[in-house]
């Protein structure tokens, strides 16, 4: 696999064709992602959005279709409504909106399905606000945490993000118990200074952002002010093991003393700067590590000499949007800033905040 050897320049034509050519079809060796192809559309439609490409690289003819899928993997039943990753368990109608034990929404994707849709500048009329609330319900297990499905499924720090963002999405936080999640979040909190993707696990960069977010984003209760939720001791830590997680190759490690990784870079540089410690990063090392792993035809890989794909494509292009780094007199570097609790740039997130709320509640 041959890499770009110039640690200056941001394929920026490169990536966009790369996501475009995942929107028609993956590679072979990435098939297996199939049955989450919703959350694959969002690294695609990410990328093109950070890039500012999505109109470049599609015609609107193309853009109403892809809002059109999406919405057909909106589906209800007695959990309440969400998005499906995709229609692969569907054997039959692939348009069919009621759920199934074995064709329920999931949390993770009906995030990144709203997201999706906000990127693509839709108006979100066909939204059912109140069943995504109960939906939220449906996952929410005793010790406060979120499972992917209303019926089982992974339960961590990941999925109770997922429910904390669509909540802040919607303006409504009436679907979960707010307290008995913070508890949880709380419990997640590791000796190393990051946190752990269920209580007692070891730290990790992915799980420290999703609750680092998930603390900044909900509004204080009487149990929980701002103050409460992240002692400045614990701050202090958390900062420390993040920027340890910054290894001698320029990118960031995932774990203690593993290797770094091109996700990890977003996932701990993101974490940092919810924080208020971006700055602390080497940003520069930080961008020449993520160049390193660039491919010479477009797409960014997990690390240098690895196959491109559009996860590690999004999330590298992500951080160099959260954490710009200086280079001047190279245009190619220039992106727009991303809001780092949403994991969206702020124009997407700004109209995500003007038509997702329920204004139009009372129609659905």
């Amino acid at each position: 696999m041959q890499i770009v050897s110039n640690p200056a320049g941001l394929l920026r034509s490169g990536h966009a064709s790369h996501c475009r050519r995942c929107l028609i079809a993956l590679p072979s060796g990435q098939v297996e992602v199939d049955p989450s192809r919703i959350a694959v559309v969002f690294y695609c439609l990410g990328t093109l959005d950070i890039l500012n490409q999505l109109s470049t690289q599609s015609l609107e003819e193309e853009r109403e279709d892809w809002r059109q899928w999406l919405w057909e993997q909106q589906i209800s039943g007695k959990y309440g409504s969400g998005f499906r990753p995709s229609p692969y368990m569907t054997p039959e109608d692939f348009s069919g909106t009621s759920s199934s034990d074995y064709d329920n929404p999931h949390l993770v994707m009906t995030y990144t399905a709203l997201l999706s849709l906000a990127i693509l500048r839709d108006d979100f009329s066909k939204l059912d606000r109140k069943g995504i609330l109960r939906f939220l319900a449906a996952c929410q297990q005793e010790d406060g945490s979120f499972s992917a499905l209303p019926n089982g499924g992974e339960s961590d720090l990941r999925m109770l993000y997922c429910a904390f963002t669509i909540s802040s999405f919607l303006d409504d936080w009436s679907g979960i118990d707010v307290d008995r999640a913070i508890d949880y979040v709380r419990r997640c909190y590791s000796y190393e200074g990051g946190f752990g993707q269920t209580p007692n696990g070891e730290a990790l960069g992915g799980t420290t952002y999703c609750a680092l977010a998930a603390l900044h984003l909900v509004p204080d209760t009487e149990k929980y002010t701002s103050k409460e939720r992240l002692t400045s001791q614990e701050r202090a830590r958390t900062v420390r093991w993040l920027l340890q997680n910054q290894t001698s190759s320029g990118g960031f490690c995932g774990r203690t003393n593993k290797l770094a990784d091109a996700c990890y870079c977003f996932w701990c540089g993101a974490a940092l700067s919810i924080l208020g410690a971006g700055d602390l990063v080497d940003e520069s090392a930080l961008s020449d590590f993520l160049t390193r792993c660039q491919f010479k035809f477009g797409g960014i890989a997990k690390a240098p000499g690895e196959r491109p794909d559009p996860y590690h494509t999004y999330l590298s292009l992500a951080v160099l949007s959260t954490l710009p780094a200086d280079h001047a007199g190279d245009e190619s570097w220039n992106l727009p800033c991303l809001d780092a609790l949403w994991n969206a740039t702020e124009d997407t997130a700004a109209w995500a905040r003007q038509h997702i709320p329920a204004k139009q509640a009372s129609a659905n």
